[in-house]
């Protein structure tokens, strides 16, 4: 891997392949996705705007329904950067709507929960190692961790339901 992997940003076909969830939930159609995807609302940093973006979750706890993510891009992401000025945001997933508190995961504890899903879905990552990093990397203990410390890990932890 190279150190320039995460500035790379999506192409406008990749963009627009990236944006087709978040019409099928402004669709309410997010159910489709289950606990695999959710669609975060947060505010713009220096708009104060709300925006939405979808993101896949690497794990999902069913007694808490904390979601947890990473950054594909990176802290470049907009709404990684939004999140760090105001982590009080909406998730929708699994076709609820929670109001959520945004926990940026130390790197230890976001290896060890990137590592379950490396075990889980070795192909998805693969493929997205090779979406988001330009390179597919094969799914060890190892490329967890590496991967980890490119892509920042944040937990969404609802509030109450909205």
């Amino acid at each position: 891997m190279t150190n320039s992997i995460v500035s790379r940003q999506p192409g406008k076909m990749l963009r627009f392949a990236l944006h087709l969830p978040t019409w099928l939930y402004r669709l309410h159609l997010g159910w489709l996705f289950g606990n695999r995807f959710l669609m975060l609302t947060h505010r713009g940093r220096k708009s104060g705007l709300p925006y939405q973006t979808v993101i896949e979750v690497v794990q999902y706890d069913n007694r808490t329904n904390t979601c947890y993510v990473v950054s594909g891009w990176g802290e470049k992401s907009d709404w990684y950067q939004n999140i760090r000025q105001s982590p009080h945001v909406t998730i929708y997933v699994g076709g609820r709507k929670l109001l959520a508190t945004a926990e940026f995961i130390p790197l230890e504890k976001a290896a060890e929960i990137l590592e379950t899903y490396v075990h889980d879905h070795p192909v998805a990552f693969r493929e997205l190692s090779g979406l988001f990093l330009g390179e597919r990397v094969k799914p060890d203990k190892d490329a967890a961790r590496r991967l980890t410390a490119k892509m920042p890990m944040v937990a969404f932890h609802p509030m109450q339901a909205a």
